[in-house]
């Protein structure tokens, strides 16, 4: 396979204006002179998920626009560097948040209209295609998160965890969900889950959705995992109901919680293997 570099390659940073303030994106463009042959909007993941996993997100980002691709990475509200604190946040600002990042980069890019999401970022993905009002040719979904509920446990989880190190009294592992439900917003590892977030997470579930569009599925493989990999089950009931799903796996580690700033080489050659069809057709010439 050859290698496109992606350095010195166009970036625009810019603010979106928006409702409730302003986004922050990134805008990565393809080498001067050549046309763009799409647009990809990517969809971060949840808390300090975000922060752990911009490099890699931003590696194949560069990866895209060397191939000729506009590729839109917005901070989704109360996230990163956009207006509002965490707390206020909620899940339909943030589906409008991904309409307003499509439909911008719609008016500005010829071609079609990839959503790219990682985990909580990819079921977001997911529930926002099944509700857009605009086209969408595809989605790309990375280590995605198939069910809020479970999600907003491990992130909960997260807070018993840090009370025990902290050697605070023991929480009983139901008491945050109490809290939530009683109407409290309750603070996780520095961030303040409100509940209407947390609630509205909750319901939503990927077993639940079937993607109308062709979906690319990256699936992390642990290294310790026994046996061979297969493809997830959820992506083989997908099949099974007429979706046109693509699985791959990748094992450099999980960069999205890792304690170090892991490159992810294989996560970037596995996503260009997985995609080859659609970032191989219609190439135009460097």
């Amino acid at each position: 396979m050859s290698h496109t570099t992606t350095e010195a390659l166009p970036l625009l940073p810019f603010f979106l204006p928006a409702s409730g303030g302003q986004r922050y994106c990134l805008l990565h463009l393809p080498p001067p002179g050549r046309s763009a042959r799409g647009g990809i909007v990517y969809v971060h993941p949840f808390a300090e998920e975000l922060n752990k996993s911009r490099h890699v997100a931003a590696a194949q980002a560069r990866a895209f626009a060397a191939l000729g691709y506009s590729v839109l990475q917005i901070d989704l509200f109360g996230c990163g560097d956009s207006s509002g604190d965490f707390h206020e946040a909620r899940w339909d600002i943030w589906h409008n948040d991904l309409h307003l990042a499509c439909a911008w980069l719609a008016q500005r890019v010829d071609g079609p209209l990839t959503v790219w999401g990682l985990r909580l970022g990819a079921l977001l993905a997911l529930d926002f295609a099944g509700r857009a009002q605009l086209p969408l040719a595809r989605l790309l979904l990375w280590e995605p998160e198939l069910d809020g509920r479970r999600s907003i446990d491990r992130f909960l989880r997260l807070r018993l965890a840090a009370g025990m190190l902290a050697g605070a009294a023991r929480e009983a592992p139901g008491q945050a969900r109490a809290a939530l439900a009683h109407g409290d917003a309750v603070e996780v590892a520095g961030y303040l889950l409100a509940p209407g977030l947390a609630h509205a997470i909750d319901g939503v579930s990927a077993a639940a959705l079937l993607p109308a569009m062709p979906v690319y599925w990256l699936d992390y493989r642990a290294a310790d995992q026994s046996g061979a990999w297969s493809p997830p089950l959820l992506a083989r009931q997908w099949r099974e109901r007429g979706a046109a799903v693509h699985v791959a796996s990748f094992d450099d580690g999980p960069f999205w919680h890792s304690g170090e700033l892991l490159a992810c080489p294989q996560l970037l050659y596995a996503t260009r293997e997985l995609c080859r069809d659609w970032l191989d057709e219609e190439r135009p010439p460097p």
